[in-house]
């Protein structure tokens, strides 16, 4: 199966309540590799790599509103895997 990256700018009360955290089981859960990072204008960027359909559903689980904090909208863009990634690590 073809491994593609996520790339998700997730905007909301996303910072310091746990939604890295939150974020790093679900991946890691699915088999993903990737991070999720703070940004200084209070957004998180996820970078997820792994099989389409996995990428997919961690970015339906970012949609979902059961997260912690608010999510108040998730911008996506999709390329082919760069690799290099170990783990889902949060930053």
């Amino acid at each position: 199966m073809t491994e593609v990256r996520l790339t998700a700018w997730v905007h909301g009360e996303v910072q310091g309540v746990g939604f890295r955290w939150w974020t790093r089981s679900r991946a890691l859960e699915l088999g993903l590799v990737g991070h999720a990072t703070n940004r200084p204008d209070k957004r998180v960027l996820v970078i997820a790599e792994g099989p389409r359909p996995q990428c997919e559903r961690l970015l339906e689980l970012l949609r979902s509103g059961a997260t912690p904090g608010r999510v108040s909208l998730v911008v996506e863009s999709w390329s082919g895997a760069a690799g290099g990634l170990v783990g889902f690590v949060e930053r």
